[in-house]
């Protein structure tokens, strides 16, 4: 386990930090406020390399680490928490192709997938599955080289917006055991959208559920054999937490930043904010926390990329700790700037709402609470 960055690493972070002050935070305000999907800043991304992080190189992949991917998460996160979290579920839906598809499946969609080309959204939740994913209902009926779908997605990021649906369906009976994974295109006969969700945060990209009515997919569009579809999900969600801690260590940190930068100008009883001791305490304790779980996300990208085998817990625990913190701190750095935290202009409550929805998704805290409980009942056994 490293504890310092080596000079690639360091020159892939400052790229995607770059990136984000210049191409992202400008205008991350408006796409906010006018709900805008920006595909052409995700496309230019992309051409950096952050289209397909750890995706492998043969397809058009930047072959990088978890790690590397934590990094550039975090930074993109500092211009925006949202668009980062998009370009994070769009690698790991990807990935999940990448790792579980055929040769041939892997150059029919990766090269476009990479330079987002193609954009890609992972539907796992239903109206009546979300925590408990494995009692998913979309059904996925063979007939002859193609199977046929009735059911719904819920909460689906990018849906509507993007090319590629990669999507657990029912192909056997009850349980994990009956849950395939198809890669669906998005125009396919049946596919069809709801309306954009109006939501507290994370409005620079659309949330809508999907609906198939017998719509037909290629029994060649099946990631692996039948049945493991719910360990793909599973495998896919590991990353998939460590890229959405690090989006909310971006937010946070972005929020610490105004916040000192606001408590060096506003000034109260005769004193600059920043020379209050009580003040100055909660800055530290911000800081602190937030190295603790950026800390904790390294240990945990490092154990997934040499395949330890705590590394799912690591991934929950990191998960659950990281988002926390992160919403802590942006609800904290709101605190500091007291009635003009309020205002939007300021940028702060913006990155609020875009976290709190992190504590809830790609597994609740809950959730992650349970994996790391299990997983410490069976170790002592």
């Amino acid at each position: 386990m490293q504890f310092a960055l080596n000079e690639d690493q360091v020159a892939v972070r400052d790229m995607a930090l770059a990136f984000a002050a210049s191409r992202i935070a400008p205008h991350a305000l408006r796409w906010d406020e006018e709900k805008h999907f920006p595909v052409d800043v995700m496309r230019e991304a992309a051409a950096l390399g952050m289209g397909g992080i750890y995706i492998r190189d043969d397809v058009g992949g930047s072959a990088m680490s978890r790690f590397d991917a934590a990094l550039i998460f975090e930074a993109l996160a500092t211009g925006c928490p949202t668009t980062s979290a998009f370009i994070s579920i769009h690698n790991m839906a990807s990935w999940m192709i990448d790792a579980f598809g055929s040769d041939t499946q892997r150059h029919q969609w990766l090269p476009k997938l990479c330079s987002m080309e193609l954009i890609a959204s992972y539907c796992l939740t239903e109206p009546g599955a979300g925590s408990d994913a494995a009692a998913l209902r979309t059904r996925a009926v063979r007939d002859g080289d193609h199977y046929v779908l009735n059911g719904q997605k819920q909460f689906i990021s990018g849906a509507g917006g993007t090319d590629l649906l990669v999507a657990m369906v029912r192909t056997g009976g009850d349980g994990p055991g009956g849950i395939s994974t198809l890669v669906i295109d998005g125009k396919t006969p049946g596919v069809s959208f709801g309306a954009n969700e109006r939501k507290m945060g994370w409005n620079a990209q659309p949330t809508r559920a999907v609906m198939f009515e017998n719509a037909r997919v290629p029994v060649a569009n099946r990631l692996s054999e039948e049945g493991v579809g719910f360990k793909i999900a599973m495998a896919g969600l590991d990353g998939g937490r460590l890229n959405i801690t690090a989006c909310s260590l971006g937010g946070a940190q972005t929020a610490l930043d105004k916040a000192r930068a606001y408590m060096k100008e506003r000034k109260a009883f005769g004193k600059r904010l920043d020379e209050f001791q009580a003040l100055q305490f909660k800055l530290a304790d911000m800081a602190i926390e937030l190295e603790a779980a950026r800390t904790f996300l390294w240990r945990a990208a490092a154990a997934l990329d040499r395949k330890d085998p705590d590394a799912t817990m690591l991934c929950a625990m990191a998960k659950r700790f990281g988002t926390d913190v992160g919403f802590e701190v942006a609800n904290q750095a709101l605190q500091l700037h007291g009635g003009y935290g309020y205002l939007s202009e300021y940028g702060i409550e913006k990155i609020v709402r875009d976290l709190r929805v992190h504590q809830i998704l790609e597994g609740t805290n809950e959730i992650m609470r349970l994996i790391v409980a299990r997983k410490l009942i069976e170790g002592a056994r």
